[in-house]
This record gives structure tokens, C-alpha cells and sequence, in this order.
């Protein structure tokens, strides 16, 4: 009986009811948290706004390609333009 009874006390040892957490876990799990926040929101913020800004600039950057293409067929235009009007004024 006696083995019996040790086993039962052991397994009431492990078993026993568990204990709750003090205020200074909680205030040190709060101040854990709030710090690794301090550490990374910076850096989402920072990340977030160089995706914005990237979207920005590819923006921009199709609008100048744009441009320069339009560029190119409004002096192509302007180039037959005057040289018809050079070999018209010869003409005449």
C-alpha cells in the first residue's frame, strides 16, 4: 500500500491545480509585446511606404515612355509636314 500511495501523491503533484499568473507576468509579457511592436512597426511602415512610392515612380515611368512615343509620331509628322511644304513651295 505504501507504493500505491506514493504514486498517488506524486501523480496528485503533477496534477495539482495550476496557478495563476501574477501581475508581474502579465506586465512582463505587456511590456515584452510592446516592445517587439517598437521594433517592428517602423519597419512595415518604412516597407509600406517604399511600395508606394515604387507604385508612384512605375506609374510615372509608363506615362514618360508614353510620352516619348507620342513624341516620336508627332515629329515624324511634323518632319513630312515640312518637307511637303518644302517641296510644295519649290513648286510653286
Amino acid at each position: 500500500m505504501s507504493d500505491k500511495a506514493e504514486l498517488l501523491e506524486e501523480v496528485a503533484t503533477v496534477i495539482a491545480p495550476k496557478k495563476r499568473l501574477g501581475f508581474a507576468y502579465f506586465t512582463y509579457t505587456l511590456l515584452t509585446l510592446t516592445f517587439v511592436g517598437m521594433l517592428v512597426f517602423p519597419k512595415l511602415y518604412i516597407q509600406q511606404q517604399i511600395y508606394f512610392k515604387s507604385r508612384a515612380i512605375y506609374k510615372l515611368q509608363i506615362e514618360y515612355n508614353t510620352l516619348k512615343e507620342e513624341n516620336k509620331i508627332i515629329s515624324a509628322s511634323v518632319e513630312s509636314i515640312k518637307f511637303k511644304n518644302q517641296i510644295l513651295d519649290t513648286i510653286f
